[in-house]
């Protein structure tokens, strides 16, 4: 790995704990056995009031849906609350699921500060040739709207 940035405190403070630790970013944990787990990014996590939601999780309830084949969860910016849980949805082959179905279905299983507030379905999710989810690109799909500018 590396030791820091040469000549640059600030980018070594925010990139390293005191023990000098990398901050990589990721959300992780480690099981009874020993085993590490990266579950999230910290900047994926959605900013819902003063919570902070993994969409990994969203993600993992909705592919637990027998209607749903493949779903994404993105931050949506919402003026009120910062951001909402929002959900791409790949419906099963002759699933009637709706938008209230699936936004029932997470509200059942998660904290009502989790729920997914926004759905749209789609034909595909975007992935990279490893299989991570390219929310940028889903983000950029829905033409998410912009994000106001305040006057000086």
């Amino acid at each position: 790995m590396m030791k820091g940035y040469i000549g640059d405190d600030e980018a070594n403070r925010k990139s390293f704990d005191a023990e000098g630790w990398l901050k990589t970013g990721d959300l992780c944990y480690i099981d009874e056995n020993g085993f590490l787990y990266i579950v999230d990014r910290l900047k994926e996590l959605i900013k819902y009031k003063a919570y902070q939601v993994p969409p990994s999780e969203l993600e993992q309830v909705l592919h637990s849906s027998p209607e749903i084949q493949d779903a994404a969860v993105i931050p949506y910016p919402q003026e009120e609350v910062g951001q909402i849980p929002m959900a791409f949805v790949v419906r099963q082959p002759g699933s009637k699921i709706s938008e209230l179905d699936v936004m029932d279905y997470v509200a059942n299983q998660v904290a009502p500060y989790k729920k997914i507030r926004k759905v749209a379905f789609v034909n595909s999710i975007p992935k990279s040739a490893a299989g991570k989810i390219l929310r940028k690109e889903l983000a950029s799909i829905y033409a998410m709207p912009a994000t106001p500018i305040s006057r000086l």
